[in-house]
Order: structure tokens, then C-alpha cells, then sequence
């Protein structure tokens, strides 16, 4: 893959790939998420995350929405277990002004006590929002159950009452101990020189003072395999099972990526898909998904369906991974497999807001971005022996936890 790092002295590094467009894309992405909380106060990442656009030393929070929707541009952030990610897509004369308000969000936010009042009440509406949500909840609950004891398993929103006792001082430590800016990436996808691109990038982030805060996070807990139900006001069945999975660098994680793509992935052809909704039209909803972390992963399916159907969807669910543990994928399947994975991260960077932020947490992680031709190679370089050897290993019941919100 075509690209250009650039690293400050203070350790912040700019990634750069160049693109033909008036329309460019940026992020920055900070290595700090919900799982660098206290395990008792968790959502502080998320909660810094909103407050990072209410006011900083330069800018109120009027100042900061405008700053690029007057010019037509779109802002937005997140924030995920291990990242904090902001991003911006925008005409490419607006790259500089772009860049200066992350800095400014990043680096010279006040948390101002009001401010910080108002958001925990936004939170809040937030948290209650998603419990009204099943779906989602369902899913957020079944890695509580998988990473029990562990930051890993906290709701990335927190809890009522964990978001209410958040204190200024609790934001300035965390990210004191967590922005470490040999940890953050500055990702500009767009038509640009690169020369100039050090130059303003230069300018913009080389007065950040260097922080390279030493951090160790806490080593997974030990797993043990559960099954529970809880009985909610819902009209359906919402269920999760799955476990631990491999963790990005970990030889067997482009196998299990096919194997999951193959089994529950996008598209509607995975094998969940067409047994249990396309065959015995008992699911709308049916898929599989497996998310890798720096030291851990997890691997699970999730489907809604009527409270009296659930039972048969378990049972067509777990022929279907017996089939994946029992017999090995003929050549023609594999290559099938292979191939429509390909076709998807091919068409994967047609997004690329998407692509310029993969690019920046895969140099985070791995120090280096692979080209599609490196990538494509990986896929093409699993084995119908691997796939059934991982199949045995995620998929054994034994190792499987299961989650079902029921109605009442």
C-alpha cells in the first residue's frame, strides 16, 4: 500500500496517503479506550471523548461545531475498547483548518465543571437509549460475561452511576497516564504534497509536549465459559453465544477473519444466513463476528427471533458449527470463501474515511500498513487444514458462552 509516515520529535506520526479527489479525509487516533479505565468507574474515555468538543482554551463549543461545518465539512469522533478516534472529511483547502481543531480538541480542551454537568446528562439519555435497545444491549452484556472481572467486559458508555461521579481530576489523570504521543496518529487521506504535509503538520502539532507516560494494561482474566438468561420488557428473543478468540497478532487471525466471514459475515449468503432465516425463515437477523484486540479476541453470533423459535435456532446453529469442526472445506469452497472475502476488503476502501482510519490503528498496532497485494496474500494462504484446526479450537462447545435476554 502506497504511503508515507512522518514522525515529530515529540513521537506524534503522520500517516499520508495520497488520493486524487477534491474531497479528503483525516482522524486522529489516540491508543487509549475503555479498557484503560478503573474496572469500577467505567466510561471516562467515552465521557472524555464528549467533552472534547465542548471548550477549549481557544474555542467555545459554538466556535468548535463551526469551525469546519462553515466550510462544508463534517466532524465526528468515537470511541472503542483499546482507541479514541476523532475524525473529519472536508474540501482539501480546508486540510490546515482541519488539523488545527484536532490538535486544539486533543490537546487544549478545559473540562470545564458546567460543561462536564450538561454531558453527563447527554450521557445519560445516551445510556437509556441503548437499553431500549436489545440488540445492541445483548451484545455489550455477552462481553461483560466473556471478560468478567476485567475492564474488557465494561459497557464503553459506562453506568448511570459511574458517569455521575466522574471528577475533573479523574479526566486530567487519565490522560495524563493514557494520550502518550508516541501512541497517536495524525491519518490524512487526500491530494496533497507530502513536504508541505510535514510543514503544516509541523506547525500544528510540533509545540505538543512530549508525553511518553510508561503503560502496562491489565492482563486478561481467566475465561470461564457461562450460560445465562435474563428476562427483559421485549417482544423477542435476543441471544449471543460465542467466546475468546485470537488477538491481532496471532498466526491464526486471518484464518478465523475467512472462517467468520464464511460462516456469519456480510453479505446474505453466510452459512447462518441461509440456514437458519433464508431455509426455516425463523431469524430476520442472523450473523457472526469476530473482533481481535491487542492481547485478546472475541468470537460470537447473535440473533433475534420469537421467544418460541429460539430453541430450534439454537439447534440449527450449532449443526452448523459442527459442520465447520467435523469436516474440512473442499477446494472449491475454500477458494469461494477466499475469494468473496477478497472482493470485500477490496471494495472495503472504496470508503475512505474507513480506509484512512484502518491505516492509522494498523500502524498503531503493527507498525506498518500492508498493501492489498500483502493482504490478499494472507487470505490466499489459509488452508482448509487451518480452517478446521481453528474451528476445533473457537468453536468447541465447551469453550462457548451463551447470552439471551428473553421476554417476560
Amino acid at each position: 500500500m502506497d504511503y508515507q509516515v512522518f514522525t515529530l520529535p515529540n513521537g506524534i506520526r503522520l500517516l499520508h496517503k495520497a488520493f486524487p479527489s477534491n474531497i479528503a479525509h483525516a482522524c486522529i487516533i489516540i491508543n487509549a479506550g475503555s479498557r484503560d479505565e478503573e474496572l469500577e468507574r467505567p466510561g471516562l474515555a467515552h465521557f472524555i471523548e464528549h467533552l472534547l468538543f465542548k471548550r477549549t482554551e481557544r474555542r467555545n463549543t459554538n466556535q468548535i461545531l463551526n469551525r469546519l461545518e462553515l466550510v462544508g465539512a463534517d466532524l465526528n469522533a468515537y470511541t472503542t475498547k483499546e482507541y479514541t478516534c476523532i475524525h473529519a472529511s472536508f474540501l482539501t483547502p480546508h486540510l490546515e483548518r482541519s488539523l488545527d481543531l484536532f490538535e486544539d480538541l486533543v490537546f487544549h480542551s478545559v473540562f470545564r465543571s458546567d460543561e462536564m454537568e450538561k454531558e453527563k446528562g447527554v450521557i445519560l439519555d445516551e445510556i437509556a437509549s441503548y437499553e431500549d435497545q436489545p440488540e445492541d444491549a445483548v451484545n455489550d452484556d455477552f462481553e461483560g460475561l466473556i471478560f468478567q472481572d476485567h475492564t474488557m467486559g465494561n459497557n464503553i458508555l459506562g453506568t448511570a452511576e459511574s458517569v455521575q461521579s466522574f471528577k475533573r481530576d479523574d479526566i486530567f489523570e487519565f490522560i495524563s497516564k493514557n494520550y502518550n504521543t508516541h501512541e497517536i496518529i495524525v491519518g490524512v487521506h487526500g491530494n496533497y504534497d507530502f513536504e508541505k504535509l510535514k510543514r503544516v503538520m509541523t506547525k500544528i502539532f510540533g509545540g505538543v509536549p512530549e508525553n511518553s507516560s510508561p503503560r502496562k494494561r491489565q492482563a486478561i482474566s481467566r475465561y470461564q465459559p457461562m450460560r445465562k438468561e435474563e428476562k427483559k420488557p421485549i417482544s423477542q428473543s435476543h441471544c449471543v453465544l460465542g467466546g475468546r478468540a485470537y488477538h491481532i497478532h496471532d498466526k491464526n487471525k486471518v484464518g478465523l477473519l475467512v472462517l467468520n466471514n464464511l460462516l456469519g459475515g456480510t453479505g446474505m449468503s453466510s452459512r447462518l444466513n441461509l440456514e437458519v432465516r433464508e431455509k426455516h425463515g425463523i431469524a430476520y437477523t442472523i450473523e457472526s463476528n469476530y473482533t481481535p484486540f491487542s492481547d485478546t479476541g472475541i468470537f460470537s453470533i447473535y440473533f433475534g427471533t420469537d421467544a418460541e423459535k429460539t430453541d430450534k435456532a439454537l439447534r440449527l446453529i450449532t449443526r452448523e458449527l459442527e459442520k465447520l469442526r467435523s469436516k474440512p472445506l473442499g477446494a472449491v469452497q475454500l477458494a469461494q470463501a477466499k475469494q468473496r472475502f477478497i472482493g470485500q476488503i477490496a471494495l472495503g476502501e472504496e470508503n475512505r474515511m474507513g480506509l484512512i482510519i484502518s491505516m492509522a490503528k494498523s500502524l498503531l498496532d503493527y507498525g506498518r500498513v500492508d498493501s492489498l497485494e500483502e493482504v490478499f496474500e494472507k487470505v490466499n494462504a489459509v488452508t482448509s487444514s487451518a480452517l478446521l484446526e481453528i474451528a476445533n479450537e473457537v468453536l468447541d462447545p465447551k469453550e462457548i458462552s451463551r447470552l439471551a435476554f428473553v421476554p417476560e
